[in-house]
């Protein structure tokens, strides 16, 4: 047994990498910090500044609300709204298979993992699990790569979202600048894809204390 937990410090590693970084890719997705609009008409967009998610738009507005307050006003997208863009479709889509192929990836690491540490030396089975679980983080990682990079994109060309009037927003900001949920994005991208590598990287030991089983 402890030939076999000796060789599995960067796969227990990788577990918890996979865990912080499919914990920030659901952070990630449910933000509505995508992209920051910045406005000029703020008779209704109070702040000037609109926070454009994959799932939603909001922004503060101080209208028809009493003196000293303030409200956050939130228009969800839908499913046949035809001005969103394609990388906000994509995003809701591939963050989604993130979120369920890290979780295969975790399960994965765990069962091989469990294994190792109960002594259970079954070299097909933990390996098996191994690889499994590094495929699924690498996939997870990569559906995160591509929204990340394509909405990053969008806001460094300023591209406009032609809105329709009962969002009670422009089709184009004056500026936009990247939202929390980018770079939290990228953070899940690159610890996904390193726990993919080390879970990969996984050598069974050709000598063990225990009896080898396949």
């Amino acid at each position: 047994m402890s030939s076999l937990t000796s060789t599995s410090h960067l796969q227990l590693a990788a577990f918890a990498l996979g865990t912080i970084g499919w914990i920030l890719c659901t952070i990630s997705m449910g933000l509505v910090e995508w992209r920051v609009w910045h406005v000029d008409n703020t008779t209704i967009i109070s702040s000037g500044i609109a926070w454009v998610g994959i799932w939603k738009v909001c922004f503060i507005s101080y209208l028809h609300v009493s003196s000293g307050y303030k409200e956050q006003f939130c228009h969800k997208f839908s499913g046949y709204d035809s001005f969103i863009p394609h990388e906000i479709y994509v995003a809701q889509g591939l963050l989604l298979i993130a979120m369920v192929m890290g979780l295969l990836g975790l399960t994965a690491t765990v069962f091989a993992l469990r294994n190792i540490y109960m002594g259970i030396s079954r070299k097909t089975l933990i390996t098996h699990f191994f690889l499994l679980g590094g495929f699924f983080y690498i996939f997870a990682g990569l559906c995160v790569l591509v929204p990340v990079s394509w909405n990053f994109y969008s806001i460094a060309q300023n591209q406009s979202i032609a809105f329709p009037p009962s969002y009670y927003m422009p089709s184009s900001p004056t500026a936009q600048e990247v939202g929390a949920a980018i770079p939290i994005g990228i953070i899940a991208v690159i610890l996904l894809l390193l726990s993919g590598t080390f879970s990969l990287s996984y050598r069974f030991p050709i000598t063990t204390n225990t009896d080898m089983k396949s």
